[in-house]
């Protein structure tokens, strides 16, 4: 029989897991890694035209750039038709340990769902379960981070950030959202590690098994 538990701590794990996949997901699609030094568009005149300064942003496989013969607009897209065409060696490899560590954490925000009606697998915890694939994705989005700025030195962040950019040295470049949302995402994706094991005492508590033994099929706790 199925029994639903909701319990404050459960369910705040359950919605944080959801958050900080969602999270990791899009600061890794997004192009707003780097921010390139100001420019300005000698080429944009006339009314109604926006001709000052602007920043171009690049990302781990895609860039944003003001684009057409008038500088109207800005267009956004992967710089790299193939996973060989990446910015550098660095960003190839911190974007496999990151793309690794999303996809567990988007496994484990789906399992957290079934989890307020499911709390084992095979006999084993899924708190537990999931509380160890948060920790190991933690460490894969790490490492990524880690490896991430290794990669400045590339040609492709030169460009965007002059001839003075190098390894752990972005130059003229500031960092964007997405780095800063990525490394939040990773202290999250720890916080959840270690919420897990508190979702797993308050749902198996001696109040839930008293409830469970009365014959109740939705239990929620406070």
């Amino acid at each position: 029989m199925c029994h639903v538990i909701v319990t404050c701590r459960s369910m705040l794990w359950t919605l944080l897991s959801i958050v900080v996949a969602f999270a990791e997901l899009i600061a890794f699609m997004s192009p707003d890694w780097l921010l390139g030094f100001p420019r300005s568009d000698s080429s944009v005149s006339g009314a109604g035209v926006d001709s000052g300064e602007y920043r171009p942003s690049l990302g781990l496989y895609s860039r944003c750039l003001r684009v057409g013969s008038r500088g109207v607009g800005v267009s956004c897209g992967p710089y790299a038709g193939t996973f060989g065409e990446v910015a550098s060696g660095f960003w190839q490899a911190a974007m496999l340990f990151l793309a690794a560590g999303t996809l567990v954490l988007g496994c484990v925000a789906c399992i957290s769902v079934f989890s307020l009606c499911f709390q084992s697998i095979l006999g084993k915890s899924i708190f537990n379960i999931c509380g160890l694939l948060q920790a190991i994705a933690g460490l894969l989005l790490m490492v990524g981070l880690m490896l991430y700025p290794a990669g400045w030195g590339s040609e492709k962040v030169i460009g965007y950030c002059g001839l003075e950019a190098s390894p752990f040295r972005p130059a003229l470049c500031s960092l964007g959202w997405a780095f800063y949302a990525a490394i939040g995402g990773t202290l999250a994706t720890f916080l959840c590690a270690v919420l897990s094991a508190q979702a797993e005492i308050a749902t198996s508590s001696d109040k839930v098994q008293e409830e469970i033994g009365e014959g109740k099929s939705l239990i929620c706790l406070l």
